[in-house]
């Protein structure tokens, strides 16, 4: 039995996907816990056991772990909650349900920085490996998929891109760094909740095909999307204000501009790119595929 928290969302739809094709030749059941049963995909409908409710919710939780074997975990930011309550006191009614009902295998979406200087103050960064030590502390054995920043962040700049062909961030316009689909985490998730011959606690990193710069970004999407794009720097202040006048919890915010700092002064540059390490959707293919079809539908 393997559990899926989030499956409607960005990573967790894709994994959904993924598990409905292999685990019953593998002879996995699947349960999912999800809010809103009415936006899981037909293809789910009758093949899953829904659990409704919150996953960060204790009863829910105790319910939807009794006899699962692996979980798949994912916090979804709470951006009205400071960053060690969004992810760490949103999963610790999940660690007691995990230890009490004796799971075997966690599989969690995380991120980069773990042992460099900047982990302990990279903002949400730092909050999601708090999470990740309080998992790994059950006794479970546990992965976290040491995830860059998505392709997928770009999707919110898409009508940006489209009326000013300007997408902006707040990291150096020449700052390399990896990125990665968020279908290639769901396929990493999918492969370890699948093959659950691993033991102990570690990381997984999920590291797109190559290092790419705001400027890279720029110059592919303007080739894929034949417009021009280019990329706008913003500071941190302007980060803040603009956040907090949508109304975002003011620690949540810090922690988004401390993580873009920590960020922009390599925070995701400690691991070495491998074969193992590497997912296979390029830019420019998830561009030409998701990007460009969401540019030109607004």
């Amino acid at each position: 039995m393997i559990v899926i928290t989030a499956p409607t969302g960005n990573i967790g739809r894709h994994l959904l996907t993924r598990l409905l094709e292999s685990a019953p030749a593998a002879g996995e059941d699947l349960r999912v816990i999800v809010r809103d049963p009415a936006r899981l995909p037909d293809a789910a409908r009758g093949r899953v056991e829904v659990i409704s409710g919150s996953h960060g919710d204790a009863e829910v939780v105790d319910r939807a772990f009794e006899g699962a074997d692996a979980v798949f975990w994912l916090v979804p930011p709470d951006a009205s909650r400071a960053p060690e309550d969004a992810w760490t006191g949103f999963t610790r009614p999940a660690a007691k349900a995990i230890a009490a009902h004796g799971v075997g295998h966690v599989v969690g979406v995380s991120a980069l920085g773990r042992g460099t200087s900047l982990a302990g103050r990279a903002g949400l960064v730092t909050a999601s490996l708090a999470m990740d030590d309080l998992l790994a502390g059950t006794g479970v054995a546990y992965r976290a998929l040491a995830c860059p920043s998505f392709f997928e962040n770009l999707l919110e700049e898409a009508a940006s891109i489209r009326d000013k062909g300007v997408f902006t961030d707040a990291v150096d316009a020449d700052r390399k760094a990896p990125l990665v689909a968020v279908a290639d985490i769901a396929a990493v998730a999918a492969g370890l909740l699948l093959d659950r011959s691993w033991t102990g606690t570690g990381g997984v990193p999920v590291l797109g095909p190559q290092d790419l710069s705001p400027n890279d970004l720029a110059h592919i999407m303007t080739e894929q999307l034949g417009r021009p794009v280019r990329y706008e720097r913003q500071s941190l202040d302007e980060l803040r204000t603009t956040l907090v006048c949508y109304g975002l919890n003011e620690a949540f915010v810090q922690g988004i501009a401390d993580m873009k700092r920590a960020k922009d002064e390599g925070l995701d540059a400690g691991v070495t790119r491998t074969p193992d390490t590497t997912g296979p959707t390029t830019f420019e293919r998830w561009c030409a595929q998701t990007l460009k079809p969401a540019v030109h539908s607004r």
